[in-house]
């Protein structure tokens, strides 16, 4: 092969080499023309100009990052730890490159702080009860501030809020008084429940005083029922009155024959 050949055969060989790329399917290639952006190329093969073209690769996939551990002191004067985690992706990659030096940098720190901000302005309370309303907010405000750059964040989770010590044994005496209040309230709802059954019995038993004799025997038959060796049991006057009228009658009776006598 003569010499010049030998070095077109190089010289075609580098500038494919400088001028084919192949992006997977979730990449896009912002390109540069001697220092112009033209658009985002891709994905699969993309030719360039050597020398004149510059490309920089652009992931679409969706990014999870850790935003790490804030000092936040809550509305009501509570220092606490909170981090979070963000999901967001890349939307419009050239304004990705072109707006910010490093929307992965940038997207982080802006988190940092908004975190800071919102928590900041919640109570303690809020910020343990309404976790979802305070996600949202962080959300829309990372959301707003990202577009110009290309960036959509799609969810914004807080992971720990971690208390001081004298903060979550103030919290455990709370919940303890809760769950006692709430039982005495059950005891002394239950008391007035028995209290009005036992209401309504007496006024049956004084309507239907039979009522009570037949209680009364069903009691000694469960006291039997249970192979007692011995059994009290005090005897009601009503059982005797029937007894005692028919006797009081029996005399009033004797009295009239002795007199017609």
């Amino acid at each position: 092969m003569p010499y010049g050949l030998f070095i077109v055969v190089i010289l075609v060989v580098l500038f494919l080499a400088n001028a084919i790329r192949v992006l997977n399917e979730y990449e896009r290639g912002v390109i540069f023309r001697l220092g112009r952006v033209l658009r985002a190329k891709g994905p699969g093969l993309i030719l360039l100009i050597p020398v004149i073209d510059r490309m920089q690769k652009v992931s679409l996939r969706l990014i999870a990052a850790d935003v790490p551990t804030q000092d936040v002191i809550t509305r009501d004067n509570v220092s606490v730890k909170v981090n979070a985690v963000i999901y967001f992706r890349v939307v419009d990659p050239v304004k990705a490159i072109i707006s910010v030096e490093n929307f992965l940098y940038a997207t982080s720190q802006l988190a940092q702080t908004t975190l800071r901000s919102v928590c900041g302005q919640a109570e303690l309370d809020d910020l343990l009860s309404e976790r979802e309303k305070i996600n949202t907010h962080i959300q829309e405000i990372l959301d707003r501030h990202t577009d110009p750059w290309g960036i959509k964040v799609t969810v914004v989770e807080l992971k720990h809020i971690d208390l001081p010590q004298e903060m979550q044994r103030a919290m455990a005496k709370q919940a303890e008084a809760e769950r006692e209040r709430r039982a005495k309230v059950i005891g002394a709802e239950g008391e007035y429940q028995a209290a009005s059954r036992l209401a309504d019995a007496a006024q049956i038993i004084q309507e239907y005083p039979v009522a009570l004799q037949l209680r009364y025997l069903q009691t000694l038959r469960e006291i039997a029922a249970e192979n007692n060796s011995t059994t009290l049991f005090p005897i009601p006057i009503d059982l005797f009155k029937p007894f005692a009228a028919f006797a009081e009658l029996a005399e009033k009776h004797k009295e009239k024959e002795q007199q017609g006598g």
